[in-house]
């Protein structure tokens, strides 16, 4: 796991601004060239010089705009970083998050090993301090991020490593849960970069090792043997046209009281996703070893709730496997009979997250769980319907629905709930078959998610269709984004404080 050794360093400062060392310091500016309260002190200290550069006309405090300053007299941070902070009133969370990332990224185009951020005190929206904090370290941590273990030359230039927030100790819980979201995301995000051919099943297996080694979980890995036994027919029948065996991964955190009914998070670990005898189109098929997110996901969440020590009972459930063409893969019209008994037409190869989701909520029914979240990249419909910006939520319980939703809100990683009517159930009809695996384009998002409802009637239970949010295509832009690792570990919390 080196990225967490590749994470930048978090602290809180206090003290006096003009006094504190560091490589750089940034303060805000906003378009009426009123100075933000850390700005103030730092221009009394030079004698006005921050006043005159704007009056000069170099920086017009637009939102997300710089100016970097080198050695001003009384200050005893090397550079000093205006950030335009837009009109004066009160930002807007994407303001304050965009002026964030203009920050670190203008801090990082320099030689500076280290920056200390006075952009906490800004008042955004109804967001308390502790938002304010938390939220930095999410989009330094995005900003920072960097993957090139894969290449032959990794990029050598001076990175920050340590990144400073000027703020009240009272603070620290708020960046302790940034930092803790920061490192579960860089978990998730590389091993939703790794290609194919690296992250593997076993691979993810190994992670899930490691991670109950690092933080003393519970950890159960199965394989096709131990899944036949259990009767575990749908998942394992996308896992047949693969010569990469399949891993059942279980983890267990027992932080909670003993008996405790834990909360159970259930990702989708298609590590290559080729859609079977459906085969995909061959352009973006090289994105495809992104259909992993959603269990990468889960074991960047339990990586966070190690960093925690969060007093909850959690459960992680990880079903992994490829998706490929041979002789052996599904076909077009088979048949397969799941865990709960319920039978299946495969009348696409290429529905196959639902096909082995559908045993891990099943196989999720033995905890006798508080809740059950599972989240997958599981339909390009998703993306039509929403686009990249919230990730899909259903659910069958209101409740836990908001629940997430406040969640989201507070992680800003944010979801929209989709209808699960019953009325969309008519378009999973088989006449072969307790059901077919697909219910026809239209509304596509939503038959898979109530196809999934249908093995998950026993609990409260949510679906998150992460297809849009959880990795950019593109090849400029491909990568992993590491969601909807801040939405679960902030859900998390939520349960572990009531």
């Amino acid at each position: 796991m080196s990225a967490k050794d590749n994470a930048p360093k978090f602290s809180i400062k206090t003290g006096s601004p003009e006094k504190l060392k560091s490589d750089c310091i940034a303060v805000g500016v906003f378009e009426d060239g009123r100075l933000s309260a850390t700005a103030r002190v730092l221009d009394k200290a030079t004698g006005g010089r921050i006043t005159a550069i704007l009056k000069s006309g170099d920086m017009d405090g637009s939102a997300s705009s710089t100016l970097l300053l080198r050695e001003l007299p009384g200050i005893a941070a090397v550079r000093v970083l205006l950030v335009g902070l837009g009109k004066q009133g009160g930002l807007a969370e994407k303001d304050y998050r965009d002026a964030i990332a203009s920050a670190v990224k203008a801090a990082s185009n320099t030689a500076a090993r280290d920056v200390i951020l006075a952009l906490g005190e800004v008042k955004v929206g109804k967001r308390t301090t502790d938002w304010n904090l938390s939220q930095a370290a999410i989009v330094a941590g995005d900003v920072l991020y960097r993957f090139d273990h894969m290449k032959s030359k990794p990029d050598t230039r001076a990175r920050l490593g340590s990144i400073g927030f000027l703020a009240d100790s009272t603070a620290a819980a708020g960046l302790k849960q940034g930092v803790a979201m920061v490192r579960g995301m860089a978990l998730a995000r590389d091993l939703g970069n790794m290609p194919s051919n690296v992250c593997t099943p076993s691979y993810l297996a190994g992670q899930a090792r490691q991670l109950a080694r690092s933080y003393g979980f519970k950890c159960k890995v199965m394989d096709k043997t131990a899944c036949e036994k259990l009767g575990m027919g749908s998942f394992l029948s996308v896992a047949k046209g693969s010569d990469k065996p399949p891993m059942f991964i279980e983890l267990r955190h027992e932080g909670g009281k003993k008996g405790e009914q834990p909360v159970v998070l259930v990702g989708k670990a298609i590590t290559f996703d080729a859609g079977g005898i459906s085969l995909k189109p061959p352009a973006d098929m090289d994105e495809m070893n992104y259909d992993m997110s959603g269990g990468g996901a889960v074991l960047g969440a339990f990586r966070a709730i190690g960093e925690l020590g969060l007093k909850l009972n959690v459960v992680g459930l990880v079903p992994a496997c490829e998706n490929l063409p041979d002789a052996h893969a599904n076909k077009p019209g088979d048949i397969v009979t799941s865990m709960s008994g319920q039978t299946i037409e495969i009348l696409n190869t290429d529905a196959e997250g639902r096909l082995i989701l559908c045993d891990a909520l099943t196989y999720a029914e033995r905890f006798k769980p508080a809740a059950v979240v599972d989240l997958a990249t599981l339909t390009g419909a998703c993306v039509i319907a929403l686009g990249h910006h919230p990730s899909a939520l259903y659910a069958n319980d209101d409740k836990l629905a908001q629940a997430l939703e406040q969640a989201a809100d507070q992680a800003w990683d944010r979801v929209w709930r989709m209808p699960l009517w019953d009325e969309y159930q008519e378009q999973l009809k088989s006449n072969l078959a307790d059901m077919a695996n697909i219910g026809g384009r239209a509304g596509g998002s939503i038959t898979a998610a109530c196809f999934l409802a249908r093995f998950a009637k026993r609990y409260a239970w949510a679906h998150l269709d992460i297809a849009g949010t959880a990795y950019r295509g593109g090849r400029d832009k491909k990568g992993s984004t590491g969601r909807p690792v801040p939405l679960l570990v902030q859900y998390l919390i939520d349960q572990a404080g009531k």
